[in-house]
């Protein structure tokens, strides 16, 4: 899963970056109004956290922005501007949740981790595929209750693939997804192609009852077989 983490206080910002990379997100950063609008607009995040006092402007703007394009975004307000306002204003422009700082690190991963039930649209912490389960929680991956070995890397583009079971993923997208919005600097891609295949490896050797699917020159798409 891949967070965008937008604020302007440096020291704040890597402590939430460090926080959540623990957790095994993807953490992409902005530390200002200009960076944070061309991030949300350009690239795909699971998640935002967004602080509203930006040294060029204000973060309650990029949801207007959002909103007048039609754009859905999944949004954790983070400010100590603890106004009743703000709050107000941030919600209705269409932000999920409003954490007033200081707050504990716990809480925020607790936010994070009910926005994402909510919006996957599921009871539980589990995606279910036929005979392959993944625990998002745990993030484990099992096969009629036999855990995958998988690496780190393995899991995420499996989680990745799985919760868009049956859509085709472009490898660009999902090389931003699992390494991180820079990877559009590489000039080749075949990190993900060595990953796919050791997975596919796994899977086959499993019994899993789901593959991944390529359509050459574009992407990847997960189906039951």
């Amino acid at each position: 899963m891949k967070i965008l983490v937008i604020e302007d206080n440096p020291d704040f910002r890597e402590l939430l970056v460090r926080a959540l990379e623990s957790e095994r997100y993807v953490v992409e950063t902005a530390g200002d109004y200009d960076t944070a609008s061309m991030k949300v607009f350009v690239y795909e995040y699971d998640c935002i956290l967004l602080d509203i006092m930006l040294p060029d402007g204000n973060g309650l703007d990029l949801l207007r922005e959002a909103d007048r394009r039609g754009i859905r975004l999944n949004v954790i307000i983070l400010s100590a501007k603890d106004s009743v306002d703000d709050k107000v204003a941030g919600l209705r422009l269409g932000a999920d949740d409003y954490l007033p700082k200081p707050f504990h690190i716990s809480e925020l991963l607790a936010r994070i981790q009910s926005l994402m039930r909510r919006v996957n649209n599921r009871a539980g912490n589990v995606l279910q595929l036929a005979n392959l389960s993944i625990d998002t929680m745990a993030h484990t991956a099992t096969v009629n209750g036999r855990t995958l070995d998988l690496s780190r890397k393995e899991y995420d583009i499996l989680l990745f693939l799985a919760s868009r079971k049956g859509h085709m993923v472009e490898k660009q997208t999902l090389a931003e997804a699992v390494w991180g919005d820079f990877i559009d600097q590489a000039d080749h891609f075949d990190f993900i192609y060595a990953h796919i295949k050791n997975l596919r490896k796994r899977l086959k050797e499993s019994g899993a009852a789901v593959e991944i699917k390529t359509t050459y020159g574009f992407g990847y798409r997960l189906i039951e077989s």
